[in-house]
């Protein structure tokens, strides 16, 4: 699949040049640690770069585009993914109360609650439990429904997209600059 990352110009640079991208540990990664692209959406991985531009983190916005396979994924597009996720952070959450901790929580300062806490860690639980009993995953995939609706009553949001948490940068196939050339 083809996917582009939003970044500064500096690190687009470093990366075209065969460095190695980081992950991103944040603990309100919407997908849990990992590398994050937007799945056929430079517009969204421009965006965001903007975004982060606005927010100090950036000096040039810049977006580097990636080819890369899936590997063994947690697609969250597939129900199978999802009933496994829900069984399983049940036993997380009961795991949390019985240890008197505290859920982290969705937050954020709109409403599509962009700080995923709860479900970075949730996710980030799971997959070391896979990981433990044998199955690794190498990409995490979902949807996010995000931003204001397209036209009134529409279910179709601005911002909506498909995002790829990639765990395992081997699965990256090859890095490319999407402004002189095609995937």
């Amino acid at each position: 699949m083809v996917g582009y990352h939003g970044c500064d110009a500096q690190v687009a640079a470093r990366l075209l040049a065969g460095a190695p991208f980081v992950a991103s540990t944040n603990d309100y990664d919407w997908l849990g640690h990992g590398i994050y692209v937007w799945e056929y959406g430079p517009d969204r991985a421009a965006r965001f770069a903007l975004e982060q531009q606005r927010r100090g983190k950036v000096q040039v916005p810049a977006v580097v585009g990636v080819v890369l396979r899936l590997g063994t994924c947690f697609d969250l597009l597939d129900t199978r993914f999802t009933a496994d996720l829900a069984q399983a952070y049940a036993r997380w959450a009961a795991l949390l109360r019985a240890q008197h901790r505290p859920l982290p929580s969705n937050t954020g300062r709109d409403p599509d609650r962009k700080l995923r806490r709860r479900d970075c860690a949730a996710l980030n639980w799971y997959l070391a439990e896979a990981a433990a009993t044998g199955t690794v995953y190498d990409t995490v995939r979902c949807a996010f429904v995000e931003g204001a609706p397209v036209f009134e009553g529409s279910a179709i949001h601005h911002e909506t997209h498909l995002q790829v948490a990639v765990r395992n940068p081997r699965c990256i196939v090859r890095v490319f600059d999407p402004t002189i050339e095609a995937p």
